[in-house]
């Protein structure tokens, strides 16, 4: 166990006391940041410039809180259509009957404009018109918004974060075995201690990432009021990210480990690492196409089917209401696919890491020993 630690402490080590880790990290949290603020500056709310002649101001503010509005007064209709066509106003109501705008008026000005100058008109009258009052007998679809959009950031933050993270176990393979270094630490280390350690060792790496971009996307959308639209329950969504990027990553990185270990050139890696890449592809896909429907026949069943389940289950957690159980479930089905391919992926790396020359072939490796 101890070989297992430093080899592990070595990994991390060696990855994160470089340059390019700590501005990856700090570029990284820098742009999570600003996309949790961009809603918040790009988006403000409508602001309108208007002005009047010989009208009141109509009490625009009443019926859009979240609007900024600014009247100006004009002593005559001349002087209002200098301000229309130099830009100044938006807008200007002339006579409590007539607005002046350059070109086509702005639609949603154009509503909010007609529907108070009626509500006015008829509180003139005497006549009042309760609102509608407006009952949902479905669903709670406040937060389907949010949840689509949040799921959609978790599967791009684990696909990259784990296709990333598993190229780096498959190289840090081939480096070792292509400049024979593996054969000086097989020498005081079992290969199950060397395997274990570098997966584990770049695995902290990749959750050092992980744990980063949650933490400032969550802090930043908590400062701009992005937070207020996300569903209850997001604490835990993203604590289960953290179980699910472990086990997705122990998976694809025993198999990239094992399928890297039957070559001894770098260039030789995208070969070899084409079939699990792919798998990685799919998985991807499918769990994109969740966030989508995470409700339905394909997402509900592909979520409890390893390794799918790394990515979809997560999807489908952020994305709809989950029952514990099922989450429950698909967890327990990855992580006993995680021991299966633990086995599998170490008996090959054994057999095949100290192997050099040619790339072999998974068939004799397997048949071998």
């Amino acid at each position: 166990m101890n070989g297992l630690m430093l080899v592990a402490r070595r990994e991390i080590t060696t990855q994160v006391r470089t340059k390019g880790f700590a501005i990856g990290l700090i570029i990284t949290a820098l742009l999570v940041a600003a996309v949790s603020f961009a809603p918040k500056v790009m988006g403000g709310p409508d602001s309108y410039t208007l002005g009047t002649v010989n009208s009141q101001q109509l009490p625009l503010q009443a019926a859009a809180p979240d609007a900024k509005v600014e009247w100006r007064g004009f002593p005559d209709e001349a002087a209002a259509k200098r301000a229309v066509l130099d830009g100044d106003v938006d807008a200007v109501l002339v006579d409590g009957t007539r607005v002046l705008t350059d070109g086509e008026i702005d639609s949603q000005l154009g509503v909010l404009l007609q529907s108070v100058n009626r509500e006015v008109r008829l509180g003139a009258a005497g006549v009042s018109i309760p609102p509608l009052k407006m009952e949902s007998v479905g669903a709670d679809t406040r937060y389907e918004a949010a949840r689509a959009g949040i799921a959609v950031v978790l599967v791009l933050v684990l696909f990259m974060l784990l296709m990333g993270q598993v190229m780096m176990v498959a190289m840090g393979v081939v480096e070792e075995k292509g400049s024979r270094i593996v054969e000086i630490l097989l020498s005081t280390l079992r290969p199950w201690q060397l395997l274990g350690g570098k997966i584990i060792g770049l695995g902290v790496v990749g959750l050092i990432n992980l744990v980063t971009i949650l933490f400032v996307g969550f802090v930043s959308a908590s400062a701009s009021g992005l937070a207020s639209d996300f569903p209850p329950g997001i604490p835990g969504v993203l604590a289960g990210v953290l179980v699910w990027f472990i086990l997705g990553y122990a998976f694809f990185a025993t198999l990239a480990a094992a399928l890297a270990s039957l070559v001894s050139r770098q260039e030789e890696v995208s070969t070899v690492m084409t079939p699990l890449t792919m798998v990685i592809m799919l998985t991807y896909l499918v769990a994109f196409y969740a966030t989508d429907d995470p409700t339905g026949t394909l997402a509900t069943v592909v979520s409890y089917v390893p390794p799918f389940s790394s990515m979809v289950m997560p999807v489908r957690m952020a994305a709809t209401e989950v029952p514990l159980w099922q989450a429950g479930l698909s967890m327990a089905a990855m992580a006993l696919a995680v021991l299966a391919v633990l086995g599998f992926g170490a008996k090959i790396y054994q057999r095949a890491v100290l192997r050099t020359g040619a790339r072999l072939k998974l068939g004799d490796v397997l048949r071998a020993g």
